[in-house]
């Protein structure tokens, strides 16, 4: 159910419409642009092989005179389409407008009812977001979580992204006093930021860094002016610096070298190119980007006479794909398999969801098809335990490999003849292991506790 809207009035006072913008008069106007028809794409998948081509997402922006201003929403488009990427884009974006005002929206909400959209992007009031905890709790949190749960009940797809704004050139004056939080644009951007991260994991959504790549140009490159006039606004370097954080959010690549510069000349473009795709793609775990996505998490055991038990225990994942080595594939989440002939198998491991998203681990396995290889292996043994592994080798000297769970390198040890030892790791990780010898291989998977 969506909540009702709030009171028109607020303990700490909202103005979001400086001199020269959309006037605060409460006016349902709104914009909608959308940029091209949409068009067919088709993804070229080949196991093993990454194949780069362009993409296309359907964007809806939802704000105010901060996503308004500049039209960020056509900004972000043609800065894609420079990179060789196309994005459908609309937008709904009164001034002053709240969260709570878009809940009961016509415009907004014909918009989320249309559907299929890849990213919806939701920008709140500048200021709202930088309150006390307790009327951000109560006039801002719920009505985020009533628009993403709208969105995704109309997109079942779709990744809500919440753009996190930046703080006001000298600080929110018309609050300062009765929050001294926001009296200076250090401690702006800090709410700014609480909140906005707290949305976005509140409600499993991503985040657009905007004002952290806005404060990383304020700090290292102050001859960019980033405000316009009112010192609240964008001005078209900041608005183009937000374009390059969206495009970066979508598509998790670097905006450098883009060919659309708008107005700006070509260092201070690249300038802010660099920023914003250093501020989303060396944090992405920060702003919660890619929170929805499958995580491939493949184990195996090793039960003799060359059959392998595989399963899985991923994220987010609905189906699966094996490719097994010996050119036999399987789609079952656990199974047995059956090696015909004793040898080394590079097994790969596809994690889907039903959004078409996918994760893959790519790992070795060792089938031991029976006699001295298999009696051989089971004098080597891989004891998890509170600190890490015991290592029991009652057979020859060899080399004990282990990898994490995507089957990337974790430590290479070599391991003598009749001994025994501790490897010390982290505790509640999934290790996938294989130790060679001069006649053998054994392989399998353990947890430490």
């Amino acid at each position: 159910m969506v909540p009702k809207c709030p009171p028109s009035l607020y303990s700490h006072r909202i103005q979001d419409c400086g001199k020269g913008w959309i006037p605060c008069n409460g006016a349902r106007n709104f914009a909608v642009t959308v940029a091209m028809q949409k068009i067919s794409l088709s993804i070229l998948l080949a196991l093993g092989t990454t194949v780069a081509s362009a993409q296309q997402h359907r964007v809806l922006f939802i704000g105010n005179s901060y996503t308004g201003v500049n039209n960020l929403p056509e900004m972000t488009r043609q800065l894609a389409l420079s990179l060789g990427d196309t994005l459908v884009v609309a937008s709904s974006n009164p001034g002053g407008y709240t969260f709570s005002q878009h809940c009961t929206n016509a415009a907004t909400q014909g918009l989320i009812d249309q559907g299929d959209w890849d990213f919806v992007v939701l920008q709140e009031q500048s200021q709202l977001p930088s309150f006390p905890p307790a009327q951000v709790a109560s006039q801002c949190l719920p009505y985020a979580q009533a628009l993403v749960d709208s969105i995704r009940a109309h997109s079942v797809c779709a990744e809500p992204v919440f753009y996190m704004t930046w703080g006001r050139e000298n600080g929110d004056a018309q609050n300062c006093a009765a929050w001294p939080p926001v009296c200076t644009y250090e401690g702006m951007q800090q709410q700014l930021r609480i909140s906005y991260l707290q949305m976005a994991e509140d409600n499993s959504a991503e985040c657009a860094p905007a004002g952290m790549a806005w404060k990383h140009v304020r700090d290292n490159f102050p001859t960019i002016d980033l405000y316009a006039s009112d010192g609240s606004h964008p001005s078209v370097a900041g608005s183009y610096l937000v374009a390059c954080t969206m495009y970066s959010t979508f598509f998790r690549k670097s905006t450098v070298g883009a060919g659309w510069l708008s107005t700006l000349d070509a260092n201070t473009a690249a300038t802010l190119q660099q920023v914003a795709s250093n501020t989303v793609l060396d944090s992405l775990d920060t702003w919660n980007i890619g929170v929805n996505d499958p995580v491939a998490a493949p184990t195996f055991t090793d039960l003799g006479g060359g059959q392998v038990q595989f399963s899985e225990n991923s994220t987010h994942a609905t189906s699966h794909f094996w490719d097994l080595g010996d050119g036999s594939t399987s789609t079952e989440s656990s199974f047995t398999h059956s090696y015909a002939v004793t040898g080394d198998y590079t097994v790969t491991y596809i994690a889907m969801d039903d959004c078409g998203r996918t994760d893959t681990s790519v790992f070795e396995v060792a089938g031991i098809v029976a006699g001295i290889h298999e009696q051989a292996a089971r004098s080597f043994r891989v004891v998890a335990d509170a600190q890490g592994l015991f290592i029991h080798n009652a057979g020859d000297a060899g080399t004990l490999h282990l990898f994490d769970l995507q089957g990337r390198t974790l430590r290479t040890v070599s391991i003598g003849a009749g001994s025994g030892q501790h490897i010390r790791l982290a505790s509640g990780q999934g290790v996938l292991w294989r130790f060679v010898d001069g006649r053998c291989a054994a392989s399998g998977m353990v947890v430490v506790p």
